[in-house]
């Protein structure tokens, strides 16, 4: 009698923490461009805070989404420079056009960190405020 107690408490556990595992592997992805921007700054002041202090600015502003105002600089297909500071991932649904070089934008994204090399902050699925 005890040993069916313990194997049906088993299998209910098993059954609860398989949901609750497919549920954390499989939720919604972040909407950014629906998001409200936690932090609204422009990309030269940005570079600025990053190259002063990595650390205090990764733990700041990684995966927060973020507000940036800047220059164009370099445009490919499927992102854009702002500033030669910050690296702005898109889809081709939001590209740039090569007459928008030189042009000043505001963008919003998702900070996903920092590139030491080339000194620039990077951004995933940016959206074109204007």
């Amino acid at each position: 009698m005890i040993m069916k107690k313990i194997k049906w408490i088993a299998l209910l556990l098993i059954v609860v923490l398989a949901y609750l595992g497919y549920n954390y592997i499989y939720q919604d992805h972040r909407n950014i461009s629906e998001e409200k921007a936690a932090f609204s700054v422009t990309a030269v002041s940005l570079q600025e805070k990053f190259s002063n202090d990595t650390q205090a600015s990764e733990t700041k502003f990684l995966n927060k989404v973020i507000e940036i105002t800047g220059q164009v600089s370099e445009i490919n297909e499927t992102d854009f420079t702002l500033d030669d500071a910050v690296f702005c991932s898109v889809d081709k649904s939001n590209a740039l056009s090569k007459d928008n070089l030189s042009k000043t934008i505001t963008i919003k994204g998702r900070c996903i960190g920092y590139d030491d090399l080339l000194e620039q902050i990077k951004l995933d699925q940016c959206t074109i405020i204007n």
